[in-house]
């Protein structure tokens, strides 16, 4: 599904996150604030389709129980939208898994894997479906091709001979888009999310077409910090750029202010961090053959892939802070009283929040499409804003780090720059889980052997991010204009 277009989905869980946030802001009664909210947003003025009103509005409930951090409700029990809000009803809670969710009551049970005659079909004399079939699984029914689903083993040779195009790959767009196989299927053909494979990276959320899968998420928690006046610093992650219109950095820090932020700044403090040290592990461990390759340390869905699928690759996971938890750790040393909130494209960083090594770091993490709702809540317009805030704290090189091949080619610029004894320097990006774990094989392999390795979970980078606002190559290109006007070019050593 084309990214960034705003489609029913989009503008639903727009809707979900500022209610969820006003509920936070206004509500004076939490619980039948929240029984109220599905009538509210499903009602029968607004509704196209009477007959499936109250499949929306049970779809809604389980929306606003994920935006306000909570489980979904079992479906063979009577429990209402708002049990257990009050463990929700707080200032801190952390994520807790499982991230990802399918609403049972939202799933189409879209097809896993089948090809199907379409009306295109022509019932041509050479019927050529029919001859490479290798089961026999294709016949000619009222002269057009049928296909026996029994027979049938998805080769799908059919559908690569036929002149018309008239034989359909049906796929269930959510495994399509994860590249782990993480996707199955309940007993009543649902999507189900395999706990044990799934690394959280969000790419079957964004790909559902029915909004059928959603993560939870720490709005109504942030906003009841702020309102207790703590001091909350916000460090905001280079993709920013673009996806809030045509904000300038300098408006994006104002209007995070006005929500009450006591400070904003650049995560990519932590991506200059990571990069230097990074250039130094590939130039003292794998350019000496100490280690065969290094696989970057940026993305955490790469690095659960890694550590699950290949632990054998271990030793050679960079033992860098992610630029989020290295940025939060600077802002500590300096306050050190003050709860830090992530502010970036990322679904898996909410777990990354939430690991036993990083909570105490990290405080908070949302994300453009959260913040968007908050926006929305409070009626602000981040292009408006007129300000003398500036956003100027690292260099061109960290910023980069939004897109795919940015983190690589950030390392490989230090190299050259600060280590230009290293002579041969050899960087590979995978982006997109299937490529990450077909490089990382490769790697097992031995084919990769003096690489440096970047991983990016989502195809395009952070920019592609599960919680992103903007088109891929509209926030690539805003990204690269942010990056051009920091400073320095590279991280001073």
């Amino acid at each position: 599904m084309e990214r960034g277009l705003d489609t029913n989905v989009r503008k639903t869980r727009r809707k979900i996150f500022k209610a969820v946030a006003e509920l936070a802001y206004d509500s004076k009664n939490l619980t039948e604030d929240i029984e109220a909210l599905p009538y509210e947003l499903c009602s029968m003025d607004s509704s196209g389709d009477w007959g499936n009103i109250y499949r929306e509005r049970a779809v809604t409930r389980e929306r606003i129980r994920l935006a306000l951090g909570m489980k979904l409700r079992p479906e063979n029990k009577p429990v209402s939208a708002s049990h257990g809000v009050e463990n929700s009803n707080v200032a801190e809670k952390y994520y807790e898994p499982p991230l990802m969710q399918v609403i049972p009551s939202a799933c189409n049970a879209c097809p896993e894997n089948m090809y199907v005659v379409s009306d295109q079909c022509m019932g041509c004399v050479a019927h050529p479906c029919m001859e490479v079939c290798p089961k026999g699984a294709i016949s000619m029914v009222d002269g057009k091709s049928h296909i026996d689903q029994d027979k049938c083993i998805h080769c799908g040779k059919c559908h690569s001979v036929c002149p018309y195009d008239a034989i359909s790959h049906k796929r269930r767009p959510c495994a399509d888009a994860c590249g782990l196989g993480a996707i199955t299927s309940d007993k009543f053909g649902r999507a189900d999310i395999d706990r044990t494979v799934c690394v959280s990276c969000g790419q079957c959320m964004v790909h559902c077409p029915f909004g059928a899968i959603a993560d939870k998420s720490q709005i109504f928690q942030l906003i009841k910090a702020l309102q207790s006046g703590k001091k909350i610093i916000a460090e905001a992650a280079p993709s920013f750029a673009g996806q809030f219109g045509n904000t300038t950095p300098a408006q994006f820090k104002a209007a995070l202010k006005e929500l009450g932020f006591y400070d904003v700044v650049e995560t990519a403090i932590g991506a200059d961090i990571g990069c230097l040290a990074e250039a130094e592990h590939y130039a003292k461990k794998v350019d000496t053959k100490e280690l065969p390759f290094l696989l970057t340390s940026c993305c955490p869905s790469w690095k659960f892939l890694a550590k699950l699928f290949f632990p054998e690759t271990i030793d050679s996971i960079s033992r860098e802070l992610t630029p989020m938890v290295a940025t939060a750790r600077v802002i500590k040393e300096k306050e050190p009283d003050a709860a830090i909130a992530f502010i970036g494209p990322c679904a898996s960083k909410k777990l990354e929040a939430s690991s036993r090594l990083v909570r105490s770091d990290v405080d908070f993490v949302i994300t453009y499409e959260e913040l968007l709702g908050i926006f929305d809540a409070k009626g602000i317009d981040p292009e408006t804003i007129e300000t003398e805030e500036t956003l100027n704290d690292a260099s061109s090189a960290a910023r980069g780090y939004g897109v795919a091949g940015g983190v690589a080619g950030a390392i490989e610029k230090c190299l050259k720059e600060y280590y230009p004894e290293v002579k041969d320097i050899n960087i590979e990006h995978a982006e997109g889980l299937a490529e990450c774990k077909k490089m990382l094989t490769m790697a097992k392999a031995g084919l990769k052997k003096g690489c440096l390795i970047e991983g990016m979970a989502c195809p395009g980078g952070c920019i592609a991010g599960a919680g992103t606002n903007l088109s891929i190559a509209g926030a690539k290109k805003k990204l690269d204009e942010f990056s051009k006007e920091a400073d320095n070019m590279l991280p001073a050593k």
